[in-house]
């Protein structure tokens, strides 16, 4: 019963869902309670399930489902990381989800599991307290510990350029998509460390926006398989290069090389990959 929602949900939805979560699978679902849906409605300014336009509906739906089977065990063994639902995400891709164990299972820093490893026939059901909303960009900085620091550059409040909201802009609104490269804390420490300072607030507000824009292009959607050697991306900032040849890098205009550690983070409105050390300006 505390389920009731979820269900007129699904049958509300585009895409017979009912039909497609009583196929074979196996399926991952993550349930919202009938509270999580009261708030989100709630918060979006919906009255009811049938306020919701379908094919927002259906698209939220999906992003709480994951291929496969995932146990609650699975997840605490990994500790945390992403992996990808039914969701579409811009030209066709699937989406990411974040988890981590650290404190309880959560999903994309919002949302908790309340009863875990409901197993079924074609899957298993993890309970959650709220729904998850189609991740933004920013969205996913927010959720992942890793980059504590670059959402502290990137909302640092003497900036003269807006970053939070433009990575939150829906994908279809130019310039979204986004292509991010996101340096982790410990590109930043590394950083502080090569040019000899205390921290990023030594770091004068020009020279700090002009960083930030090299980590950033707009108005297209690269995953990793689209790269190759001396591929040349026009970041916000200025042209850098990548290769991938003996793995993926980028090289910046002071030819120091940034490994990409991770791939293809795919959020509602662009893609993030994970850089070891942070791009520079010219120097």
């Amino acid at each position: 019963p505390e389920l009731s929602n979820l269900v007129s949900a699904l049958q509300a939805a585009d895409g017979d869902l009912p039909n497609v979560l009583s196929g074979d699978g196996p399926f991952t679902v993550l349930a919202p309670t009938n509270d999580a849906f009261n708030t989100f409605m709630t918060e979006n300014g919906f009255a009811s399930v049938s306020d919701i336009p379908t094919n927002v509906l259906t698209q939220v739906l999906l992003n709480h489902v994951i291929p496969g089977e995932v146990t609650s065990s699975t997840l605490a063994g990994l500790g945390s990381g992403y992996s990808n639902t039914l969701a579409d995400g811009p030209n066709g891709t699937k989406l990411s989800i974040y988890f981590n164990t650290t404190s309880g299972v959560t999903f994309n820093g919002i949302s908790s599991v309340s009863t875990a490893d409901i197993n079924a026939s074609n899957g298993v059901v993890h309970v959650i307290d709220k729904v998850i909303s189609l991740p933004t960009i920013f969205d996913f900085a927010l959720a992942d510990p890793n980059f504590e620091t670059l959402v502290a550059a990137l909302t640092r409040q003497d900036l003269t350029f807006d970053y939070v909201s433009t990575l939150t802009i829906p994908n279809g609104t130019a310039p979204a998509p986004f292509t991010i490269f996101a340096p982790t804390n410990q590109a930043f420490g590394d950083l502080v460390s090569e040019l000899g300072i205390s921290g990023l607030d030594d770091i004068d507000e020009p020279t700090l926006k002009a960083t930030l824009d090299y980590h950033a292009v707009a108005g297209v959607n690269v995953r990793s398989g689209d790269l190759s050697d001396n591929f040349n991306i026009p970041t916000l900032g200025g042209s850098i290069t990548a290769n991938i040849t003996g793995g993926a890098s980028l090289t910046d205009a002071n030819e120091r090389v940034s490994n990409i550690i991770a791939v293809d983070v795919q959020a509602v409105n662009g893609i993030i990959h994970v850089l070891d050390k942070v791009v520079l300006p010219p120097l």
